[in-house]
């Protein structure tokens, strides 16, 4: 059986079907390479030295681990120089990162959550990055407001997860594929071709421990849920939560489920807890385009104008039967 690489995956999309730039190609290129540089670094744990607090917070006042920092100088120092992007921002950073003029600057943006799951890097659970990649407006500069895009408007996205096996999935908004890390080889291995989420589901995610903080539609949904087959759903549910979404979402991807991770009254001023240009938009267009959904409760994920770059919001994701249902409760 022939083995397709990231790279010939690429190249033969492009020549097939026109619809892989060679400018984005070769981005997503070295993200793929930055992706096996940081797994590397995962992988080698205490014996690296990299486990533990850096010390530091980042812009949304968390505690920084150490490979949450390490990751975040990896993508920028492999995306600065390549020629591909006018500018990158990073969930670890307050403001957007310009590329330096010394280098040559490209038309698209790239944001990063460089290692998501953080507090499951020290007790060796699956772990991942995510990222989005837009066009920079025509004529504008690559400053905050160019990256205020809503998530319709990505030509990509994707995410690595570190696991048992480090995998890389990936859209451009043609489907969704995912590739496996040949660790003899180090290359990137075509295994999955258009992944599909079932529309039905018996399995969900959310942190129960905060179900004391939910507004009425959540806890209606998940009351529903818990009754089992002897309550209004007529069939039991199974219950997951690993606490880190690339995680999460990708067992949704090779099974089915729905993610959830509402605004609760805890900070009843935030619409959310995850980001939406780093995590939500991202992990949206690639569950859409395996045939799932993903809204706020409110809307559709995609369509939330964003309003600053470190924008929150509410997230339920994944079998498309089973999204509709909770949002319609929040109706």
């Amino acid at each position: 059986m022939t083995r397709v690489t990231l790279t010939r995956y690429l190249i033969e999309q492009q020549r097939a079907h026109n619809n892989i730039p060679a400018e984005l190609r070769l981005l997503i290129e070295v993200v793929a390479r930055a992706c096996k540089s940081i797994g590397h670094h995962v992988s080698k744990g205490a014996l690296g030295g990299v486990l533990g607090s850096a010390e530091t917070e980042n812009i949304q006042g968390e505690i920084q681990k150490k490979l949450d920092v390490i990751s975040n100088e990896i993508m920028l120092e492999a995306n600065e120089w390549g020629g591909h992007l006018a500018a990158l921002a990073s969930e670890e950073m307050e403001d957007v990162h310009p590329i330096p003029n010394r280098y040559p600057r490209g038309e698209y943006l790239l944001l990063l959550d460089p290692l998501d799951g953080s507090s499951n890097i020290d007790v060796n659970v699956s772990i991942g990055t995510i990222f989005s990649v837009l066009k920079c407006p025509e004529g504008m500069e690559p400053n905050e407001a160019a990256f205020l895009q809503p998530g319709v408007r990505q030509v990509a996205a994707g995410y690595a997860i570190y696991g048992p096996q480090t995998m890389l999935v990936l859209t451009f908004g043609f489907g969704v594929q995912a590739f496996t890390l040949d660790r003899e080889t180090f290359s990137w291995v075509l295994t999955q071709e258009q992944m599909r989420i079932p529309p039905d589901t018996q399995e969900f995610a959310i942190n129960m421990s905060n179900q004391r903080h939910w507004e009425a539609p959540v806890q209606r949904y998940v009351t529903e849920l818990l009754a089992g087959r002897t309550g209004p759903r007529g069939k039991d549910f199974n219950m997951r939560w690993i606490a880190s979404m690339v995680a999460d979402v990708h067992r949704i991807l090779t099974r089915g489920g729905i993610f959830m991770y509402p605004r609760d009254a805890r900070e009843p001023d935030k619409p959310g807890k995850l980001r939406l240009m780093y995590e939500a938009n991202p992990m949206a267009l690639i569950v859409e385009e395996a045939g799932g959904a993903a809204t706020n409760g409110q809307q559709r994920i995609l369509e939330i104008p964003p309003e600053k770059l470190h924008q929150r919001v509410a997230v339920f994701l994944g079998s498309k039967n089973e999204v509709e249902r909770v949002t319609q409760y929040h109706g």
